[in-house]
C-alpha cells in the first residue's frame, strides 16, 4: 500500500513537470511552408524578435494557433555604381504589404538551386548580334550552381522549347549553335512559354533570362496577357536587351515600344533590363547578372493580412542604410495574389 502511494505522487510529480514545460521560453523549431511553395526552417527564439515589437500574453486556458504561411521575397540591393551589396541582416529591411509594415522573420543569402529558363530571340533581326549573343548565354550559364537546372526557349515568328529541362551546359549550347536567326519576332509567345515550362521546375527559386534586341511583332498573346501571367507566377524575369539606336530600329509601334515593354515586366518580378550599348559587353553583363541571382537576399514575413481572397498585394521593400554607405538601390517584386484556401 506504501508502494502504491508513492508510485502515485510520484507520477502527480512528474505531470506536472510536464505540464509546465509546455508553457516554457524554449527554442520552438517550426517546419513553415512558404507562399513560394519553398519549405524554410526556422529557429524562432524571443531574442530575434524586433526590439519594438509588442508581444501578446497567452493565458494558460487559451488556445494556441500558429499560421505558419511565410511570404519569400527575393531582394537585390546594389550601391549607386550597381555592384552588388551583400552582408545585411535583417533590421536593415522593412517591408510593407498594401502600406501596413511587416514583421522581418526570415533572412537568407544562401546560393539554392535554381530553375533558369533562358529565352533566345532568333528573329531575323538578332542576324549581326547573334555569334556574341552565344557568347553571353554561355557566360551566364557558367555561374551555374552544379544542381541547377536549365530549360531553353529559342523564338523568331514561333516560340519553341529547344530544350527542356537539364543540368547539361553542352547540350544548351549546342542547341543555341544550330538555330540560324531567321523570320519575326514572337517575343511575348516566348515568355509564355517560358512561364508554363516553370510549371514543371524542380527548384523553388525560378529566374527567365530573355535575350532580345526587343519588341514584337508576331505573338498571339499580347501584352495585357502577359503582364497578368508575370504577376501570377513567382518567377524572378532578366532581361539583357540588345537594343539599336534609336534612329536605327525600324517604325514600327512594336519595335518602338520594345525597351519599355522589358522594363515594366522584369520590374514587375524585381529583376531588370540590362541594355547593351555594345554587343562586346555582351558576355560581362551576362556574368553580372548571374553573379545578381546567386547573391540575392531572401527575405520571409508572415503577412498580417490573413484574408483568403485571392486579390493582388502590393509589396514595397525599404532598407535602413547602414552608417557609412551611400544611398542603396533595393529590387523587388512589386507585390503577389493572396490565397485563396
Amino acid at each position: 500500500m506504501r508502494y502504491t502511494r508513492y508510485s502515485s505522487a510520484l507520477f502527480t510529480v512528474l505531470l506536472c513537470v510536464f505540464l509546465a514545460s509546455l508553457w516554457s521560453p524554449r527554442q520552438i523549431v517550426a517546419q513553415q511552408s512558404s507562399a513560394s511553395g519553398a519549405t524554410v526552417r526556422e529557429d524562432a527564439k524571443p531574442d530575434n524578435l524586433k526590439k519594438d515589437t509588442l508581444g501578446t500574453p497567452i493565458k494558460p486556458s487559451q488556445n494556441i494557433h500558429i499560421n505558419v504561411e511565410l511570404a519569400l521575397v527575393n531582394v537585390t540591393v546594389t550601391d549607386p555604381y550597381g555592384r552588388m551589396v551583400v552582408g545585411l541582416d535583417a533590421d536593415n529591411f522593412r517591408v510593407y504589404e498594401d502600406k501596413v509594415e511587416q514583421e522581418v522573420l526570415t533572412l537568407s543569402s544562401e546560393d539554392a538551386p535554381a530553375t533558369i529558363g533562358v529565352i533566345f530571340d532568333f528573329s531575323g533581326s538578332m542576324a549581326n548580334k547573334i555569334r556574341k549573343a552565344r557568347e553571353a548565354a554561355l557566360q551566364f550559364f557558367k555561374t551555374a550552381n552544379p544542381q541547377d537546372e536549365f530549360f531553353l526557349v529559342t523564338f523568331n515568328e514561333r516560340a519553341e522549347l529547344t530544350n527542356a529541362f537539364t543540368n547539361s551546359i553542352e547540350d544548351l549550347q549546342s542547341r543555341m549553335m544550330l538555330t540560324v536567326p531567321k523570320g519575326s519576332t514572337a517575343l511575348l509567345d516566348a515568355i509564355y512559354l517560358g512561364l508554363s515550362q516553370m510549371h514543371g521546375a524542380n527548384n523553388a527559386r525560378r529566374a527567365l533570362l530573355i535575350i532580345s534586341d526587343g519588341g514584337d511583332n508576331h505573338s498571339r498573346y499580347n501584352e495585357s496577357d502577359i503582364k497578368r501571367l508575370v504577376k501570377e507566377a513567382n518567377t524572378q524575369i532578366y532581361a539583357i536587351g540588345i537594343f539599336d539606336p534609336l534612329g536605327y530600329r525600324e517604325r514600327t509601334p512594336e519595335e518602338l515600344n520594345g525597351p519599355s515593354l522589358l522594363d515594366e515586366i522584369t520590374e514587375m518580378t524585381g529583376g531588370r533590363v540590362f541594355a547593351v550599348g555594345n554587343i562586346n559587353e555582351l558576355p560581362d553583363i551576362a556574368t553580372k547578372i548571374g553573379v545578381e541571382l546567386r547573391n540575392q537576399f531572401v527575405l520571409g514575413y508572415r503577412p498580417s493580412n490573413k484574408t483568403r481572397d485571392g486579390r493582388w498585394r502590393k509589396i514595397k521593400i525599404k532598407l535602413r542604410v547602414p552608417k557609412g554607405l551611400p544611398p542603396l538601390n533595393v529590387y523587388s517584386k512589386t507585390g503577389y495574389y493572396a490565397s485563396t484556401h
